[in-house]
């Protein structure tokens, strides 16, 4: 591999572990805060590519408008999933999981009657030209996604150790039980929190819609993806969904540069079985009394 490849490949790598990082950090707050996991999340990042591609592909807005607009609808997809699955299956996990399976399934349905099965939506390039470093070519457009998602973990970090509700959402995902006793509704920390793990995967998907080609089964890999890096880093952990995201993007695209997509994908499970059997909790997670 010689210098320009190499450059190219961590470049690639930081931009796949910001976004891993974007999903994966919302499936770990969510699952914190409600001990349910949504297999769904897949399909909130693919919303989010489609409503780039509606609102600036098809309709014209400027891509910072669309990008802007992605989050507060996949949030209300987030919040609507909360209370029309998560809550009456609040008692039964395994029934919350495969309703948001079948969930994931009639989104790719609606997606795909809407905008056309098998058919790769192109959106095109806002920010064209590469920045050149040492003679690797690397695309201003996936260089954008390392500082907006870097921008979200920050406010993210803020909102969770600085704000009121942050802190409560927080106390829930610790001891739910005491969070009431403290008078903390645990109805709206779950609706915050999906709020917040669908607009991650949405501005996640909105930021790659002019990267990858958007069609409606683009959330399958992500899904997988998201699993290994909440896994890897403690199904409570949102520190431990970051650190997970940036190894296992590193992994993914040295594998993929190396050798192919399918055996990064091996190598990614991989890893999160061997993290597992060092440390059971995960990275960064919590051993359980």
């Amino acid at each position: 591999m010689d210098l320009a490849t190499l450059i190219q490949t961590i470049a690639n790598s930081v931009v796949a572990g910001s976004v891993y990082a974007m999903i994966a950090v919302g499936l770990a707050m969510a699952f914190g805060v409600m001990k349910m996991a949504n297999f769904a999340h897949g399909e909130f990042y693919m919303a989010g590519a489609y409503v780039v591609y509606v609102l600036y592909a098809l309709a014209g807005w400027p891509f910072p408008a669309a990008v802007i607009m992605a989050i507060p609808v996949v949030a209300a997809m987030g919040v609507a999933t909360e209370r029309l699955i998560f809550w009456p299956t609040r008692e039964n996990v395994l029934a919350g999981f495969m309703a948001t399976a079948g969930l994931a399934l009639i989104l790719q349905v609606l997606v795909g009657q809407t905008w056309g099965v098998g058919l790769m939506r192109s959106v095109p390039t806002p920010y064209m030209g590469a920045m050149d470093v040492a003679g690797a070519k690397i695309g201003w457009q996936r260089v954008l996604v390392i500082p907006v998602g870097a921008a979200m973990l920050t406010a993210l970090w803020y909102f969770l150790y600085r704000v009121k509700a942050g802190k409560a959402l927080r106390a829930c995902a610790q001891d739910a039980e005491t969070a009431r006793l403290q008078g903390i509704n645990l109805n709206r920390m779950s609706m915050l929190a999906m709020a917040i793990s669908g607009a991650s995967a949405g501005l996640a998907g909105a930021m790659m819609a002019p990267i990858q080609p958007v069609t409606p089964y683009m959330g399958h890999a992500v899904i997988l993806t998201a699993f290994i890096v909440v896994v890897m880093g403690g199904m409570e952990s949102i520190a431990g969904a970051v650190l997970a995201a940036i190894i296992l993007g590193f992994v993914h695209t040295f594998v993929t540069t190396l050798f192919d997509a399918v055996t990064a994908q091996m190598v990614g499970v991989a890893c999160m079985a061997l993290v597992l059997i060092w440390r059971p909790q995960g990275l960064l997670g919590r051993v359980k009394a």
